[in-house]
Formats: structure tokens, C-alpha cells, sequence
């Protein structure tokens, strides 16, 4: 069985994001970039599933700028066996509208028929969390969405799922797109023999029109703000001033 992982190169989670002085966007000059946290964590579930035999070839695949060959190299070095890179815009400032990441993605899993899409649960970026279900819907596949445990048992999937009421256990059928979560495992790090071994494995470069696909946008970015500074907290001096401020905030 292959297995196809989904990574999204994005801004580093230790950095803290600027937005430009115009409102067009967030500023990336200069700013350290890596793996999407939760793509990571389905790479690390794609290599155990081949480490225990339960698939045969890891396939890492990312859409957008050439730059983020660093990001499946990265993929490679923990494992995988080969990348797909679809170059599908020249400006790092350009996100790639999830509708049009999963029609790519549905190209490539036509063409490379595997058993399994493991993809993290949203981007760290736009907070999107829909290319997962998107690329199902247009599979005509399963689906399951914020897996904490997954466990593949021929030619269906025991998946664990995470919602608000504490935990959901589903059986979905092959193959199937499975959105992970961040409890799902812990990522290994890359060791130095693999990041130099994962400089020569192959890495095949597309462009969204090998796949027939448009990937101009839809949606126009109107403005961007960062969040409102927290208020100061106050101390009381007692209960009754206590829900007296409670009373003024709306709280009781």
C-alpha cells in the first residue's frame, strides 16, 4: 500500500508572525519557515505504518513555491521515500486556496493510486482545515478527521477521533483520506546519515497544469489585523467587589 502525506511549508511555530504596515498580508522576509506541525506528525504516522509493514512506500507531496523542496526534504529525512513538488506560484506571499491544493492532490492520487491520504488537520497559516475533506469529496472516498489513533486492518481503518465531547472511535473503508491530530504521535528528528541520504532520493517537480488544473485565485485577501493587545488585569480586595467586577464585564 502507498501512502501519500500532504506537507505544507509554513512559518516556523516559534516565530512570532508580523502583519505588513499596509494590512495586505503577513510579512515573511527573513522569517525562519518549516514543516506545518501536523503534516509532521502524519509523516511520523506514514513511516511507522511502513516501519510495521502495513505500507509499502511513503510519498510526500507539497503545492506552492519551489522554496518548499526544503519542506519535503525535510519529509524525506525523517523517511519518506520519494516527493512530489507541484510549483504552483513564483510569490512566497501567495497561499494556495485549499480547493485547488485538493484538485492537485487528486491528480496525484489518481495517478498514484495509494491505499491511504494522511494529511495534518489544518495549516498553521490560514487555520483553513478543509483540503483533507475537500481532496474526500472529490475522491469519492472515506474520510476521518482529527485521528489521535489509527489503526489500518486490511481493507478498512479503525480511526480515533478527537471532538469536543472527548473521543470518537469510527471504522471508515479503504483507501481513505484521514486528517491527523496533534496526539496522534510524537516526530521523530531527522538524524544527520538521513538528511545526507535524503539529498539523493527523487524528488519530481509538477505544475498544477500536469493535473489540468487552474490554480488562479478566488478569493482576494480584503485586509489583514492582528489581534487586539490583552487588557491589564485588576486585582480585588474582597468577594463583593470580586462579583461586582464580573457584573460589569457581563460575566453573572
Amino acid at each position: 500500500m502507498k501512502v501519500i502525506v500532504p506537507v505544507k511549508r509554513v512559518i516556523d511555530y516559534n516565530v512570532k508572525v508580523r502583519v505588513k504596515a499596509d494590512g495586505s498580508g503577513v510579512d515573511l522576509a527573513n522569517v525562519k519557515m518549516s514543516m506545518n506541525p501536523f503534516d509532521e506528525i502524519a509523516v511520523e504516522q506514514a513511516i511507522r505504518l511502513k516501519e510495521s509493514g502495513k505500507a509499502d512506500e511513503v510519498i510526500a507531496v507539497s503545492v506552492g513555491v519551489k522554496q518548499a523542496q526544503e519542506t519535503l526534504r525535510t519529509a524525506l529525512a525523517m523517511g519518506a521515500d520519494r516527493a512530489i513538488l507541484v510549483v504552483a506560484v513564483d510569490d512566497v506571499h501567495n497561499d494556495i486556496e485549499p480547493l485547488t491544493v485538493a484538485k492537485i492532490l487528486k491528480g496525484v492520487v489518481d495517478e498514484e493510486q495509494p491505499g491511504l491520504v494522511l494529511c495534518g488537520k489544518q495549516a498553521i497559516d490560514n487555520d483553513m482545515n478543509a483540503t483533507g475533506q475537500m481532496l474526500s469529496a472529490l475522491m469519492g472516498w472515506s474520510q476521518a478527521t482529527f485521528a489521535s489513533e489509527i489503526d489500518i486492518d486490511g481493507d478498512s481503518a479503525t480511526v480515533t477521533r478527537e471532538v469536543d465531547g472527548g473521543l470518537q472511535t469510527i471504522k471508515v473503508k479503504m483507501p481513505t483520506v484521514v486528517t491527523v491530530d496533534l496526539r496522534l504521535n510524537e516526530p521523530r528528528y531527522a538524524s544527520l546519515p538521513n538528511i545526507m541520504k535524503a539529498k539523493k532520493k527523487p524528488m519530481d517537480e509538477k505544475t498544477p497544469a500536469d493535473y489540468g488544473v487552474d490554480a488562479s485565485p478566488r478569493l482576494e485577501i480584503v485586509n489583514t489585523v492582528e489581534p487586539a493587545a490583552r487588557a491589564a488585569g485588576i486585582k480585588v480586595s474582597s468577594v463583593d467587589e470580586l462579583v461586582e467586577k464580573l457584573e460589569e464585564a457581563g460575566v453573572v
